[in-house]
């Protein structure tokens, strides 16, 4: 598989990502998360979305002809919901 890897979600859970010289998408609010979904850049294959991003998104993170998509785990600093 080729194509680019980003992260979605709170800042406070995807910003370690940009560590590994992933692009880091930040996105609180469910229209913030709609949005950044929708503008996703060219060539994106896998997109690492926290748990609450997953949420809004539904239907639209496991369409079979859209980029890959794994759900990572929050902080567990409160900064979202546990689950």
């Amino acid at each position: 598989m080729r194509g680019a890897v980003v992260a979605l979600g709170e800042p406070a859970t995807v910003r370690g990502f940009a560590l590994a010289g992933v692009p880091v998408l930040p996105a609180v609010t469910p229209e913030q998360v709609r949005r950044t979904w929708a503008g996703l850049p060219a060539g994106t294959a896998v997109v690492l979305v926290t748990q609450a991003a997953f949420d809004v998104l539904g239907t639209a993170a496991t369409a079979p002809d859209g980029p890959l998509v794994a759900v990572i785990p929050g902080t567990g600093d409160g900064s979202e919901e546990s689950r």
